[in-house]
């Protein structure tokens, strides 16, 4: 591939002579080898592959080609306000949306900030994300997060939820279960979740409601757990008693838990979203992979917000692997007689399995995404960049992607047979107009806002001012 030149819709693509990364069961690693694609899916594995006349070439050579990866929560509407937060912790981000100003947000500002979010993902090589949506706080809000999720370049799982109102109402409204029911039925939709949390209570469990639409509709729950001071065992405990925690429903962040309620997790079949760039920061508590390791729990990763973070898996594969790195040392360091770790326990292959087949797996669709084998969605991306001195010499094809590589090494990608990215630039999606929409969208909330948005971002919040836990069920302001 040259110049400008790009495949035809529905032409057999093949890479050529790239370090692939199949990210299958057993672990195959082909050092100069040949991915063919043919009608949106892997047609075939292997070196020097035969391929049909009239196939677009892509070459491969002195790159890494891997499975596109697998972003398992991300709050896309908040990309409208790409690094507004980056000095708040999560008090502050609770209060900020919560309970002042995210109910500002109209509709075409969730959809702005979805639009920007999609282009984001693909082009750091994220094809599946799952758009943790709970800033609908009407239907309208939901329509035109849904709207732009499937106008989008990529896979997307719509998570539906409301911050705004607590989840045993929302999920009961008649027009929000036929906006979640024609979701899960749109093949544009690579599948559909309800999203919401359980807050520390005393008493009832009225989110026992919410579980039960999601297992009438048929749909998955995500839901924030082991966040310190807001979601922890008490909501665990409760769900588990009630028997409503099922095979593949997503734990994020999963921080601050008792071992118990790892156990019920594990029990269940659960698995957990790391979001470590945000467990390091925000204070939900320590990135749990130690915890996840112990019991089993399959892990996956996932961007949170780009309020605060990066939008891409590069950084949340290297914030994983060094935090879990920095604990096993500094427990050691604290043994009578200090210790000395020799042989890490996480290794890079890890978190690129958990940015890849473990999100598929997390989303229960590792049957068609996640690894590059016959037969799968042709989700592909090519890591390459021959302008770059990081990349000579390529040796080590894991330690490359974890601790080597970013986005703008993301050379191509494929999405179904599709090419999205080419030769390091978008081809797909309407940047301009993305870019227009979220121009009026800052201009709008910044003028709503008023004197607090330069407050917001540089906070310094008095302390008779901080709520002792924000992260409640309160409508409006």
């Amino acid at each position: 591939m040259t110049g400008n030149e790009t495949a035809r819709p529905g032409q057999p693509i093949v890479f050529r002579n790239g370090i692939v990364l199949t990210m299958d069961d057993a672990k195959t690693v082909l050092p100069k080898g040949d991915v063919l694609v043919i009608d949106g899916r892997i047609a075939e594995v292997g070196v020097d592959l035969a391929v049909p006349e009239h196939t677009f070439e892509i070459d491969a050579s002195g790159g890494i080609i891997m499975p596109g990866m697998v972003d398992t929560h991300r709050h896309m509407w908040q990309t409208a306000m790409r690094a507004y937060g980056a000095d708040w912790t999560l008090t502050q981000y609770f209060v900020w949306y919560y309970l002042q100003h995210g109910v500002n947000f109209r509709p075409e500002d969730v959809a702005a900030g979805n639009l920007i979010s999609a282009l984001d993902a693909i082009e750091s090589g994220v094809t599946t994300s799952v758009d943790w949506s709970h800033g609908l706080r009407t239907v309208e809000h939901g329509e035109a997060a849904y709207e732009a999720l499937v106008n989008s370049p990529g896979r997307f799982i719509f998570a539906y939820g409301n911050l705004a109102q607590s989840p045993w109402e929302w999920t009961a409204d008649p027009a929000v279960q036929a906006l979640l029911i024609k979701s899960r039925d749109d093949s544009r939709m690579f599948g559909t979740q309800i999203a919401f949390d359980v807050p520390n209570q005393n008493e009832e469990f009225p989110e026992l409601a919410a579980y039960r639409v999601a297992k009438d509709l048929g749909l998955r729950v995500t839901t924030h757990a082991g966040v310190w001071g807001a979601t922890n065992d008490w909501g665990i405990r409760n769900a588990y008693k009630a028997g409503v925690m099922e095979e593949g429903y997503t734990y994020v962040h999963a921080a601050s838990l008792s071992d118990e309620s790892y156990q019920m997790i594990a029990a269940t079949g659960g698995n957990v979203s790391l979001a470590t760039e945000s467990e390091d920061t925000c204070g939900q508590g320590y990135p749990p992979v130690h915890k996840l390791r112990k019991y089993g729990i399959p892990a996956s990763l996932s961007v949170d917000t780009s309020v605060w973070f990066s939008a891409d898996l590069f950084a949340a594969m290297r914030a994983t692997v060094n935090a879990d790195r920095a604990l096993e040392h500094y427990l050691a360091h604290l043994q009578e007689p200090p210790e000395t770790v020799t042989h890490i326990k996480l290794r890079a292959r890890d978190v690129v399995e958990m940015a890849t087949i473990g999100g598929a797996k997390a989303i229960g669709k590792d049957h068609l995404i996640g690894s590059l084998e016959a037969g799968k969605l042709a989700d592909i991306v090519l890591l390459k960049n021959e302008d770059s001195p990081t990349w000579a010499p390529l040796i080590n094809p894991y330690g490359q992607i974890v601790y080597q590589a970013q986005r703008g090494d993301v050379h191509t990608v494929v999405v179904g047979g599709e090419i999205l990215k080419s030769e390091g630039k978008l081809v797909s999606g309407d940047l301009a107009g993305v870019k227009r929409k979220l121009e009026d969208t800052v201009s709008y909330l910044e003028r709503v806002v008023g004197e607090d948005w330069l407050a917001g971002q540089f906070p310094e919040i008095p302390e008779t001012e901080v709520l002792s836990n924000p992260y409640q069920y309160k409508k409006g302001q």
